[in-house]
């Protein structure tokens, strides 16, 4: 008996049958519970789709939408998935304005599945959809700058956040920044416009009322980041603030006879976004300059009337103003024509080549024009317009990250709407106001503008 059980314990142990085989169930999880899509949109923000399966390699799993609450924004056949490792991009193809809540199910071995859902928002189509791109998580891009190896540093106007971006992608920040505590400021600076020279980035209030005319101390204020390393990497700390900027202006047209109402403009109760009023969109250096800055306007025009010029005030020691021990000085005002429109940003390239994002002193409004200018940063030189930029899609051209050689034909400039106060999915709901930051979104557009 025991020669015979050496011989039984000496045989291989037979193979379980296939299915005998025991799955686990499948695990799935996805990089994002919120999404939006825009009709027609070529380059929509997309969502990561991990799973596994205990006891089966993951090409094995497939994953697809099998659930749709509201087919005519999309269907499942709308979902498509890629990748057949354990994490895959799934993209939709939104066919209606509005939401819809999908379903996303993997389906394992053993006939086992698991379910995420996935909450869905699209907004309509936008003319030259196939150059935007969706920067999400704010909807209120207001300035911007080139961070280098294709990514931006994008501010907010309704929040004091710093923003980095993949400038040729659509989605999330890769990185943010607050220096509110650090500043000084409860209440949001209102950030407007912005510009870099060197490793240093100016940043600057709108330095106006709010909306309902109240004076906010916080909104005049200028800072500079430092920035280090480029693209993906790029961080950044903060420099000096100032927040004289606007009691300086406001003093130096008092003492040239109130030329431009800087103080009236300004006083309590006044709206800033009048034709008359006291509100800054814009700031880039002089040619050649890395002391003078163009302080530009959205509001006064110069005279404050229909077909009045935009106005930009040299502050010439901006380089000092960070550290906070002198006051501002100012050159020669500008005045230029952009056909009765103001100044929304200007942007330089190291050859001096200015490019003008010009739109309306008014408050936002779509069928407001905007148009794109080009200029040399001489006073005596008149502005040409290269542009006129839609006016049919939600919100209004803010930003214009940086200028190409405008001698190269074809050249191109990327340009950035403030989507804050638009309505994107029908809902009566602004922007602004959503409630999850993955639906709120300013687009970024290619222009050719050589």
């Amino acid at each position: 008996m025991a020669a015979a059980a050496l011989v039984l314990s000496s045989l291989p142990a037979l193979a379980a049958p296939a299915s005998a085989v025991s799955y686990g169930t499948p695990v799935i999880s996805l990089s994002a519970s919120y999404l939006s899509g825009a009709i027609g949109a070529t380059g929509d923000p997309t969502v990561t789709v991990t799973v596994s399966q205990s006891g089966a390699d993951v090409s094995a799993l497939s994953v697809a939408a099998s659930a749709s609450t509201r087919t005519s924004v999309a269907k499942t056949t709308d979902v498509a998935v890629a990748g057949t490792t354990g994490t895959r991009t799934l993209t939709v193809a939104a066919r209606g304005v509005g939401y819809t809540d999908l379903t996303i199910k993997v389906t394992g071995l053993g006939g086992k599945t698991a379910t995420r859902t996935l909450h869905y928002a699209a907004s309509a189509a936008v003319q030259y959809a196939a150059d935007a791109r969706y920067l999400t998580g704010s909807s209120d891009a207001s300035a911007a700058v080139d961070a280098g190896g294709g990514y931006i540093v994008v501010a907010d106007d309704e929040s004091n956040v710093l923003r980095l971006y993949d400038r040729n992608s659509s989605g999330a920040p890769v990185r943010t920044w607050d220096f509110s505590s650090a500043l000084g400021v409860s209440k949001e600076i209102d950030i407007e416009a912005a510009s870099r020279v060197g490793n240093t980035i100016y940043w600057l209030g709108s330095l106006g009322n709010n909306k309902d005319g109240e004076i906010k101390a916080d909104r005049a204020t200028l800072f500079t980041t430092t920035v280090t390393g480029s693209g993906a990497t790029t961080q950044l700390a903060l420099g000096g603030s100032y927040k004289g900027l606007r009691a300086d202006l406001i003093a130096w047209d008092k003492a040239n006879g109130n030329r431009y109402g800087f103080a009236a403009g300004s006083a309590a109760g006044e709206i800033p976004k009048q034709i008359d009023g006291f509100n800054v969109e814009g700031l880039e250096f002089a040619p050649g300059s890395t002391t003078t800055a163009y302080v530009g306007f959205r509001a006064p025009l110069v005279p404050p009337a229909n077909g009045g010029k935009a106005l930009l005030v040299p502050v010439t020691n901006i380089d000092r103003l960070a550290g906070g021990s002198v006051h501002a000085t100012f050159g020669t005002p500008i005045t230029l024509d952009l056909g009765g429109l103001s100044i929304r940003d200007i942007r330089k390239n190291a050859a001096d080549q200015y490019l003008i994002v010009a739109g309306s002193w008014a408050a936002d409004d779509n069928s407001d024009p905007y148009a794109l200018y080009r200029w040399t940063g001489l006073s005596g030189d008149a502005p040409v317009k290269v542009a006129d930029l839609p006016t049919a899609d939600a919100g209004g051209w803010e930003a214009v990250v940086d200028v190409p050689d405008l001698t190269v034909p074809g050249a191109r400039a990327q340009l950035i709407t403030d989507d804050g106060s638009a309505v994107l999915y029908n809902d009566g709901v602004e922007a602004k106001d959503l409630t999850h930051p993955e639906w709120k979104k300013s687009r970024s557009t290619w222009f050719t503008v050589a």
